[in-house]
């Protein structure tokens, strides 16, 4: 489908690491859409990223931004607590709403963010980047095509290059903003079916000295369906050889394998071995899908489409992680269904 008349004038809701990525891609690589304003609270956080992009308007008051009647849309890439509520308020001001993972950290809040954007009739996109990467993508259409068979065994993986500064790292983030994408990667590995039980293990291996103040950067989790599927995440906030993301899918008719580390397709071959080039961040390994996953958000506000990454998408990963934490509270497995 190609754009007819102007492009999404997209406003950005924080200006941080990811935040600037997506204001990058926004200004200068995502097609039907253009960065029209940046928002932040921090003093000249946003004049900083407007005047490096050439871009009109920064806001140090995120609610001047939502009032602006030049912004159509906006794409919310602040601290993860506080998404639910921008999400909220840019649906009652009437804006399409792009919102980073988690889009909530309480189903109560996801309930509320996901109608304010019915009774608001917008859009409201998730960022769950891998369903846009090339491989992940043709791994679940293949699945929901039948071309695998039926989903037995499934199995997700997020380890992270480094974990630099653990003081600032929230509680309960493994679960809220790291496996919320196995979680959601793996209900799509086998759509149709409902997980039933989730059994989290996890650990602060990497920095054990920070433990006692909440962290968590090693864990397992186990998830069964209803229909006898058994699915795996893991995640590790230090894999020393770079960022590394993976998935598996095993099926009554074969199997489908998607991710990779290589930041490109070159391999050395030389006289202490053989040596490949890996990717250290996730704007690095998946960068088309986040120009991807932005520039459906643009066509769904022009075409009226639905996105393929929902509120109830975002919500559906949410009750898996809320069940990790109460797995790793109680040290049992968690029954869903009631929650």
């Amino acid at each position: 489908m190609t754009f007819h008349l102007k492009p999404v004038r997209v406003g950005l809701i924080g200006a941080g690491r990811m935040g600037s990525f997506h204001a990058e891609n926004l200004a200068w690589r995502v097609p039907g859409a253009i960065l029209a304003a940046v928002a932040d609270p921090q003093p000249g956080a946003a004049e900083a990223l407007t005047n490096k992009l050439g871009v009109a308007k920064a806001y140090s008051d995120l609610h001047a931004l939502l009032q602006d009647p030049d912004i159509e849309a906006v794409a919310i890439a602040a601290p993860a607590r506080t998404h639910a509520e921008w999400v909220i308020a840019a649906a009652k001001a009437g804006k399409h709403v792009f919102c980073e993972k988690p889009m909530a950290v309480t189903l109560d809040e996801a309930d509320r963010a996901i109608a304010a954007a019915k009774a608001a009739g917008v859009v409201l996109q998730v960022g769950f980047n891998r369903r846009f990467d090339s491989g992940f993508a043709a791994a679940i259409a293949a699945v929901k095509a039948g071309e695998n068979g039926t989903t037995q065994l499934s199995r997700s993986l997020t380890r992270d290059p480094g974990l630099h500064d653990p003081s600032r790292i929230p509680q309960w983030t493994i679960f809220l903003e790291t496996l919320i994408h196995d979680f959601d990667t793996l209900l799509h590995f086998n759509p149709g079916a409902k997980p039933v039980e989730v059994y989290a293990l996890a650990d602060a291996l990497v920095r054990p000295d920070f433990k006692d103040k909440g962290l968590l950067d090693t864990s397992v989790v186990t998830i069964r369906f209803d229909n006898g599927a058994i699915a795996t995440a893991e995640a590790n906030f230090q894999a020393v050889y770079g960022y590394d993301v993976r998935g598996e899918v095993f099926g009554s008719k074969g199997m489908l394998q998607a991710g990779h580390i290589n930041i490109n397709n070159c391999v050395r071959y030389h006289q202490d071995g053989i040596a490949i080039e890996t990717s250290r961040m996730d704007s690095d390994l998946l960068r088309e899908a986040y120009v991807a996953e932005m520039a459906e958000f643009a066509r769904c506000i022009r075409s009226g489409e639905t996105p393929r990454a929902t509120g109830e998408d975002a919500r559906n990963a949410l009750e898996i992680a809320l069940a990790c934490i109460d797995s790793v509270q109680q040290q049992q497995p968690i029954k869903l269904g009631g929650r």
